[in-house]
């Protein structure tokens, strides 16, 4: 089992970065080709929402992902330290907190449009998306 962990300021600028990255690392680690768009899409948005949520937060904290290769999976983690309300729940009070709410929501929803097998847990210190993609094995030649 191989793990690449990258940590990165809460800046949107970042986030080109850990796609770029996640989309090399599952390369390697045997995701099919035709399935690399969607892998550098989903990491996209659950990163931009670990930073907004983050900026919105004034938390200093980095953004966390992590990649790990399995034997016949890949997973990445993205991960926030911001404080979050039950799902479906306004974070706060006004329009304001309705429409990060919303927003929230809608990025979930495109990561879940994506990724097949994508599980989402958030609490009073942090959240975290775990989204998987089957590899396989590279192939061998025959001598």
């Amino acid at each position: 089992m191989a793990t690449v962990e990258l940590r990165f300021s809460a800046l949107p600028e970042h986030v080109r970065t850990a796609r770029l990255v996640a989309a090399a690392v599952a390369r390697r680690a045997g995701v099919d080709e035709a399935v690399l768009d969607e892998v550098r899409l989903a990491v996209g948005e659950a990163c931009s929402r670990a930073v907004g949520l983050h900026r919105n937060g004034g938390i200093s904290a980095p953004v966390k992902v992590v990649l790990v290769e399995e034997e016949k999976q890949f997973s990445i983690e993205v991960g926030d330290e911001a404080r979050h309300a039950p799902i479906g729940a306004a974070a706060g009070d006004g329009a304001g907190a309705d429409a990060d709410v919303e927003e929230d929501e809608m990025g979930l929803a495109v990561i879940s449009g994506l990724v097949d097998d994508v599980e989402v847990t958030a609490g009073e210190h942090g959240g975290q998306i775990r989204m998987t993609w089957p590899t396989t094995p590279p192939a061998t030649a025959l001598t």
